[in-house]
């Protein structure tokens, strides 16, 4: 197996943003659970920032209500810009998020009051500036953003237009260049500053991998979440079938069986194993990589990946008749659920901020949970996971379907189901620009494999932008042998 690695850090891993976004899941599901949602909710900032206690994360305690406040939009439901007053209570939009009718469109939103406390301009001058008599960068900027002050050069953010021609210019290497995160994540250029500074995202361009929600250091980047429409539907006692992704083996040491019951507990009526769903995918991504081989096609991709699939579609369209049209395991186990399950509503659990969108696409899958959102549901209804029972019944042993949420997994399976086909496999382990150029490259019909599997996260899903840090990209919870 032949492995493309190219991200340089994987994705799962804990950050006090997380931290502060998990809390505020938990107590928006143990208000919600209590029936004190719209009673107590505006009360979480002043918690969370009490009048004597020194501000925490930001200049003063005002600030981080306000923070707070915002950040429970996307939690509720709503993008922040739907915000109409600045007057309106959050109780208000918490009544509205149990009583609205129809999911919204939008998969990510930006906390603007988060978003702010970013750095404005690119390049910043050092202090290894000797204000040197040249001053080329004075000189060559374009829009006479650089001046002399005290000494030394001094770029003014609001001039600014990021050109970086200073630093260029400067034969002391005296202004540096400082990243934005969530702008140098993005693999496909989808999100930027617009005039007041605040980062917005490209809806054409956005491919939902999430780098940039795992990339902001203020926490300002959120997806518009679904968990009070799963607890409503739970509280209207709605018949509901959880598929939960493979990935959650890498989430938390249960067994099969003891997930099932978790699942149970929490309120869903039934339980549908995506990996269920993969095994039918396996065998028709199987059938039709042996049919387009045969038909004289160079090579076949992988289509597993929503993110993936959104970056060839917006990206790499010339590359879209060599993706597979294999449905992903997503889809056959919402087939699975609603032939077993004649009119239950379909519930999907994964770390995959893409699979928000693939299920917006169709009518399969009618609502979307992370596994940040199902831990928070975990630890505000005070599961003890130690004393979940085990259903037997339930079937360990198809460790290659399980191993779809690892980079390598679907080629390994596909492999397997077709030992009488040459498979020249290639595993592209995480996308961001020279993927995506290699991508381009293979879109002129020329690839060094004849099978690509292309995985948007390093490392596969269990390293997805929802997934949690303590536990994501665990390989030994799986027991699953790729070689």
């Amino acid at each position: 197996m032949r492995h493309q690695k190219h991200q340089s850090r994987e994705m799962g891993y804990t950050s006090n943003t997380h931290i502060i976004r998990r809390e505020l899941l938990r107590q928006i599901v143990q208000l919600f659970a209590d029936g004190r949602l719209e009673d107590e909710i505006d009360r979480i900032p002043i918690k969370m920032a009490p009048k004597r206690k020194p501000a925490q994360h930001r200049c003063c305690i005002h600030k981080e209500r306000a923070v707070i406040k915002y950040k429970m939009f996307p939690l509720l439901g709503f993008t922040v810009d739907e915000e109409q007053d600045e007057l309106t209570p959050l109780r208000y939009y918490a009544k509205q998020a149990k009583e609205r009718p129809s999911l919204k469109n939008e998969i990510l939103t930006v906390v603007d009051e988060a978003c702010t406390s970013c750095v404005k301009a690119q390049y910043v001058v050092s202090n290894l500036c000797r204000g040197c008599v040249a001053r080329p960068c004075i000189m060559n900027c374009p829009k006479g953003a650089v001046s002399m002050q005290n000494g030394q050069a001094k770029i003014d953010p609001a001039s600014c237009i990021n050109c970086g021609i200073c630093k260029k210019q400067c034969q002391y290497h005296a202004i540096i260049h400082v990243p934005i995160p969530c702008e140098a994540a993005c693999p496909v250029g989808a999100i930027s500053k617009d005039e007041y500074g605040v980062e917005r995202i490209d809806d054409e361009k956005c491919i939902y991998c999430g780098k940039c929600l795992v990339a902001c250091p203020f926490g300002s980047i959120f997806e518009v979440s679904q968990i009070i429409d799963v607890m409503m539907a739970i509280r209207n006692e709605e018949h509901l079938t959880a598929l939960f992704a493979p990935a959650i083996h890498g989430q938390f040491d249960l067994t099969t069986g003891q997930i099932e019951s978790l699942l149970k507990e929490i309120g869903f009526n039934e339980v549908v194993e995506v990996a269920d769903g993969a095994r039918q995918t396996v065998i028709h991504e199987s059938a039709e990589f042996a049919e387009r081989i045969e038909h004289g096609q160079p090579f076949m991709t992988t289509s597993c990946c929503p993110s993936y699939v959104e970056a060839v579609d917006k990206h790499v369209p010339g590359l879209r008749p060599f993706v597979s049209d294999t449905p992903s395991p997503m889809m056959y186990a919402a087939d699975i659920a609603r032939k077993e399950y004649p009119g239950t509503k379909t519930v999907f659990i994964g770390p995959c901020i893409g699979k928000r969108k693939e299920a917006r696409k169709n009518d399969k899958v009618d609502l979307v949970l992370s596994f940040e959102e199902l831990n928070a549901m975990i630890v505000a209804l005070d599961i003890d996971l130690g004393k979940l029972p085990d259903n037997e019944k339930r079937n360990n042993a198809k460790t290659l379907d399980r191993g779809f949420a690892l980079s390598g997994g679907v080629a390994a399976a596909v492999k397997a189901e077709r030992p009488d086909i040459k498979i020249d496999e290639l595993a592209i382990n995480g996308i961001d620009k020279k993927a995506l150029g290699m991508l381009k490259a293979y879109a002129k019909g020329k690839a060094p494999a004849n099978f690509i599997e292309v995985m948007c996260c390093e490392g596969g899903c269990i390293n997805g932008p929802a997934s949690l840090g303590e536990l994501a990209g665990n390989r030994k919870l799986f027991n699953v042998n790729l070689k």
